[in-house]
């Protein structure tokens, strides 16, 4: 893959392979989760990032995708979701557990089923599994909580969903003239989660009672803005005082013809009350408003970052560095594009995460992954 631009960043790895919705490391060893099948999930040694070595791929059947994956001490987790019509449909959507502590050889545990499509997106956190799966009785995505201590017998403990969603427990629907309501996925900070929903917005959810989750609040920028909201990243340190959450929109299933989707910064030192304080677009991407082809803007921040500095995957316009240590006004430090891959008319950045070592992991969406080295985490 060619470069196009760079700003603090240099290329020192590329992993050839297909595209993919997510990368995660877990010691030194580089987890991606393909988009499209048959291709699954691939394993790659990182010991040294400048000569990545596959080591292990898991496919998938055709009509079902596991282009999301998380790791932790040897237990990897891979989503099983709908991908399409085609395939057998007894394969079921849910996750896959997988013993990863001999990388080279990924051996299944179990395999915990949900009803529906499947699930899209979860965190993770040596316990617990904080997932968005589709389930019998429900319209759209919800929050769920699994309890992985057994990964042979994974245990939901907790579930929460918007009121109206369970229409097989006789809840009225009330969004027949409007998107269905779907969690995209929650992120877990202290005894809250950070939960996006898509064209509902966001919601903060309390789960002191990790199996009676609570609404705290909750803000929607739709249909105002025509972007979903795919990703609500609490900040674990206080910022000029102010307790702060990254809030990134998707530029994507847009409810009209829009400019780019950015990112918000939101205040949520009261959390009964979250304030959008700024907004952060790439220099330049926007200059008069108006609208351009989705996967142009916004779409992942890394769910791991170092500091006040936070990876994005920006579709179009590769990985930007933004330093949020001025909440109040967000600035780009460092930005990677590269070429589009081969087949495509411009890259796609999909997904970016960071390991120990502050090097950057950017996979696009149609193919490869590019490793990068920054002078500024």
């Amino acid at each position: 893959m060619h470069l196009v631009s760079a700003f603090n960043t240099k290329q020192i790895g590329h992993v050839d392979c297909p595209g993919g919705g997510q990368v995660w490391v877990d010691g030194n060893i580089l987890y991606i989760g393909h988009m499209r099948p048959p291709s699954g999930t691939t394993l790659v040694d990182i010991s040294d990032p400048r000569n990545p070595k596959k080591v292990a791929t898991i496919d998938v059947p055709p009509g079902w995708h596991s282009h999301k994956v998380r790791a932790q001490d040897g237990l990897m987790i891979i989503n099983h979701e709908r991908f399409g019509n085609a395939g057998p449909a007894d394969f079921g959507g849910g996750l896959a557990l997988y013993d990863t502590t001999r990388p080279a050889e990924p051996r299944l545990i179990s395999k915990w089923i949900t009803g529906g499509h499947g699930v899209h997106r979860y965190d993770y956190d040596g316990r617990y599994a904080y997932i968005s799966p589709t389930a019998d009785g429900y319209v759209g995505n919800i929050v769920m909580i699994l309890d992985l201590i057994d990964p042979v017998n994974p245990v939901e403990i907790g579930r929460w969903w918007i009121p109206g969603q369970w229409t097989g427990g006789g809840e009225e629907y009330p969004w027949h003239d409007y998107v269905t309501p779907r969690c995209h996925h929650p992120l877990r900070m202290g005894d809250r989660l950070y939960v996006s929903y898509w064209h509902h917005g966001l919601f903060i959810l309390d789960i002191s009672d990790i199996s009676k989750p609570k609404l705290v609040s909750h803000v929607n920028s739709s249909p105002s803005f025509p972007h979903p909201t795919h990703t609500c990243l609490p900040i674990p340190q206080p910022l000029k005082g102010r307790n702060i959450m990254v809030v990134a929109d998707e530029d994507v299933a847009k409810l009209r013809a829009s400019p780019p989707a950015f990112t918000w910064i939101y205040d949520i030192t009261d959390e009964t009350n979250p304030l959008p304080i700024s907004t952060f677009q790439v220099p330049g991407l926007d200059p008069d408003g108006e609208p351009q082809p989705p996967m142009t803007g916004c779409h992942q921040p890394s769910e791991r970052f170092k500091g006040t500095i936070i990876p994005f995957a920006w579709f179009a316009q590769g990985l930007r560095l933004v330093d949020i240590a001025d909440p109040f006004v967000p600035k780009e430090v460092g930005h990677f594009v590269p070429d589009a891959p081969d087949g495509a008319e411009r890259s796609s950045s999909n997904d970016v995460t960071v390991d120990d070592r502050g090097i950057v992991y950017l996979i696009d969406r149609v193919r490869g992954v590019d490793i990068i080295e920054t002078s500024v985490l």
